[in-house]
């Protein structure tokens, strides 16, 4: 796998051309700027576009929920998942309302689910292990669910990719993983996930903190995927590599989609070059990972659902930019003097 730097001097040149030549003060578009300028040097063009947006989202389960670090039963996977095929969930929702294209593919629910319209059969095993005794996946496990993200995102037509997931317990595992890959100590990365107390969020961090210490020897970033990971979580990171190899852009949701990231970063940095990342997660940790990456959001709305619902709230910013780029008069065109602030 190749991951192509986005860094093009020339091409940035002109992009800052354009977009300062618009009528406008200049910089007076904040962050919408910044945004078209990525997309360009991501599309490597001038002449950018947004193509048959998708937001994948990933559904699995994982072991550590025997441990008690959930405030739902693992049921509620499953259950999820048929919410989202009925269209009932909040991604159907604003997926739709942004005409945006939802799959969702099953990566290791524990629940049979058989042949049904809309859902993507990926299932490599039903759950993970529980990684507070054994390692989650096998590296084998994990490397083939890699290479099934990666197949998936091959399959993509379009060029705009949201990610999200679905999977209790997973923000357990998000957390062991922002903690192994950053150093960030445990109390700083655990949050309430589903709803949890007080004292169920110090549980979880012991948890977490004793898996951490049985498995001291997981460094590399597969072999932490694999420890402490879930097959929706590597599943999505393959998706990502591949999707940032094929030059389209990643869209990314909040806390467990970041961590996939995370994963898929240490492993190939200059995918980076190629995320958007939608917002910053209520959930506790988040804006911590996000600063480990050197991420800036464009939103913060308190959200803490996962599903990739940022993802399809933040894909009309996207939109915004290129139609600046693309359709705002310049000083020229509209006879306009320029001014600055």
């Amino acid at each position: 796998m190749s991951i192509s730097p986005t860094h093009n001097e020339a091409l940035a040149a002109q992009l800052d051309r354009a977009i300062n030549n618009k009528t406008k003060p200049l910089g007076s578009l904040g962050v919408l700027e910044a945004l078209a300028r990525q997309i360009g040097l991501i599309q490597n063009t001038r002449d950018i576009a947004l193509t048959k947006p998708s937001i994948l989202v990933f559904a699995a389960d994982h072991g550590v929920v025997a441990e008690g670090i959930s405030a739902y039963p693992q049921d509620v996977t499953w259950q999820m998942v048929e919410n989202f095929l009925a269209r009932g969930a909040a991604i159907n929702v604003f997926a739709a309302q942004n005409h945006c294209e939802l799959r969702v593919i099953d990566a290791g629910v524990n629940h049979d689910f058989g042949p049904r319209d809309g859902l993507t059969d990926r299932k490599l095993a039903h759950g993970t292990r529980n990684f507070a005794h054994e390692p989650a996946m096998s590296r084998d496990l994990c490397q083939t669910a890699l290479a099934a993200g990666m197949a998936l995102a091959s399959e993509l037509e379009g060029n705009v990719v949201g990610f999200g997931e679905m999977g209790i317990g997973n923000t357990t595992a998000a957390a062991a993983l922002m903690h192994k890959l950053t150093g960030i100590p445990v109390a700083q990365c655990v949050g309430a996930g589903t709803g949890l107390s007080a004292d169920g969020i110090l549980h979880k961090q012991r948890v977490i903190e004793a898996a951490v210490a049985r498995h001291a020897h997981a460094t590399e970033a597969l072999d932490v995927l694999a420890t402490f990971g879930g097959l929706e979580i590597a599943m999505m990171a393959g998706a990502m590599l591949k999707a940032a190899e094929l030059r389209k852009i990643l869209l990314i949701d909040g806390f467990i989609v970041t961590s996939a990231l995370l994963v898929a970063a240490r492993m190939h940095p200059a995918i980076l070059d190629y995320c958007v990342f939608a917002h910053c997660s209520d959930e506790n940790g988040h804006k911590q990972m996000l600063d480990a990456l050197g991420a800036r959001p464009l939103l913060n709305l308190g959200l803490r659902l996962g599903e990739g619902t940022g993802c399809a709230l933040a894909l009309p910013l996207l939109h915004a930019a290129v139609n600046f780029l693309n359709q705002m008069a310049t000083f020229e065109s509209a006879q306009v003097s320029e001014k600055s602030e």
